[in-house]
């Protein structure tokens, strides 16, 4: 089969930079086969990560703003490819093809019928057309808009990829993300495409992030290693009050966002804190103890009672966290958690490795989305595609 060198770039939820993988795929369907070659983080600096941050608030993100952050970021992208061409030692003529995610400013997965019109909506920014132009590669884009235009709620997409890469004939095995938003995917053993299970459990680092944030005095971004989360104690009381968000027993198929669980609820919850004189580092232990112990719910009400579960594989930039693996382990015990990075797809990588995945697909005629996970109508090829200076992809 031949081999086609594609990039893949992602910006999650926590717009805390570009990751990009570049990968080497043959073949297609349940066929590919996928190779790592490289992967970086192409950090965002700090003012155009506000602008996201801002642009992601309705009352803040105006038309112009997006309209800015739309190119803006598509010059990031851009550099994130370049420069992962450039670390795994090859030229941008190398490259066959882009799959771009582009940064999320808003998801709405609930259709509003006040118009007459029965589709949920999305918003992705990151120009694909900028990155089509200063690399010279054809690009995938708007991955997600075609299962929702097919009455999904485009998300989540992972669950095709993750079927190619660590199916099992033998076990059942969970993939779970844990990047801004928390996700799962069931790979049943011995199923086929249309037995993946795949949905948002809720959050992951978005909200753990924002109260590092906001009990460092905005010196730190995330917690790193997961040690304050270490050093303080759980409080209860809030942990309930947290567990009671109505997403957290929402049955499949569901997918959340900033929305449900960006700074409008940090706030609410830095509010409450101080109300009950909560801080520091018990306060991000709390957050992190709702983190995982949603997470662990979904799984008693949606998988355990209806599915084995054999192993249970975490990406995603949550993973490197030591004190929420160890809460999940704990809460999995005796199904064994291992890191993606023992299978070949570093944590950090894996999210960029599955749009690069996703672009060829689409390149090569496939339909990716999983009618039984997004709610789709019927399959269908993801994303649009923006041609290259030389007017063609090369995956023929």
């Amino acid at each position: 089969m031949k081999t086609h060198k594609v990039i893949g770039l992602m910006s999650g939820t926590s717009a805390d930079g570009v990751d990009a993988a570049l990968v080497e795929i043959a073949g297609q369907g349940p066929k590919t086969r996928v190779e790592l070659r490289a992967y970086i983080t192409h950090p965002i600096d700090a003012s155009l990560r506000r602008e996201i941050i801002q642009s992601c608030q309705p009352h803040a993100g105006t038309v112009d703003r997006i309209c800015q952050l739309n190119f803006h970021l598509g010059e990031a992208f851009a550099e994130a490819a370049i420069q992962v061409t450039e670390h795994a030692g090859l030229t941008m003529e190398e490259i066959d093809l882009i799959g771009s995610h582009g940064q999320t400013l808003f998801h709405i997965p609930t259709p509003d019928p006040a118009r007459g019109f029965n589709t949920s909506s999305t918003l992705q920014v990151g120009e694909p057309a900028v990155i089509a132009e200063r690399t010279g590669i054809t690009v995938v884009a708007d991955f997600r808009s075609r299962d929702m235009a097919a009455g999904g709620i485009g998300a989540p997409l992972a669950p095709y990829v993750h079927y190619l890469l660590f199916r099992d004939w033998r076990r059942s095995i969970a993939v779970h993300n844990l990047g801004g938003i928390s996700n799962l995917t069931l790979l049943p053993k011995g199923g086929d495409l249309s037995q993946v299970i795949g949905f948002d459990t809720g959050p992951a680092n978005l909200l753990i992030d924002r109260i590092v944030e906001e009990v460092s005095a905005g010196k730190d971004h995330f917690d790193v290693d997961g040690l304050r989360a270490a050093r303080g104690k759980i409080q209860e009381e809030m942990l309930e009050g947290l567990l009671s968000h109505p997403f957290i027993t929402k049955p499949p198929p569901k997918a959340t966002g900033r929305e449900d669980f960006g700074p409008g609820l940090a706030e609410k919850i830095l509010v409450t804190a101080k109300g009950q004189g909560i801080e520091g580092d018990d306060l991000v232990a709390t957050v992190t103890a709702f983190t995982a112990e949603s997470i662990l719910r979904n799984y008693r009400l949606f998988i355990l009672p209806h599915h084995d579960l054999d192993q249970v594989i975490l990406a995603g930039g949550g993973a490197y966290n030591r004190t929420l693996v160890s809460m999940l382990s704990r809460g999995f015990d005796p199904v064994p958690v291992v890191l993606s990075d023992a299978l070949g797809f570093p944590a950090k990588a894996l999210e960029a490795v599955i749009f690069a995945v996703l672009a060829h697909e689409t390149v090569a005629g496939s339909a990716a989305n999983l009618p039984r996970v997004t709610g789709a109508s019927r399959p269908v090829r993801l994303g649009a595609i923006i041609p290259g200076n030389n007017l063609r992809c090369r995956l023929s």
